[in-house]
């Protein structure tokens, strides 16, 4: 999945934009957007930052990396158990702690 990078004015004006980035989640038809308005007097830099915030929020980088290449189940199945088997054994070890 690429992600679109696409900055759109609002009011014409010139300082007021909106930044979104499309998602890997459908809405009916359509893909919905994560937006970030950017404020009167903030640097391009911030907002980018915002921006990064809220999409590790919502998981859309680590679900790109993830669906990068295609996973069987099987291989999908034993990489969760693993991580499964390392968890119980961290709680096990450290319970007493």
């Amino acid at each position: 999945m690429s992600l679109l990078f696409q900055v759109d004015s609002l009011l014409g004006v010139g300082y007021d934009f909106l930044l979104r980035v499309l998602t890997s989640e459908w809405k009916g038809s359509e893909y919905l957007l994560t937006e970030i308005r950017i404020r009167k007097g903030e640097t391009l830099d911030r907002a980018l930052r915002r921006l990064k915030k809220r999409l590790d929020r919502e998981n859309v980088i680590k679900d790109a990396r993830n669906n990068r290449y295609y996973e069987k189940p099987s291989v999908r199945k034993r990489r969760k158990m693993k991580v499964a088997k390392f968890t119980q054994m961290l709680k096990t070890r450290y319970a007493d702690v």
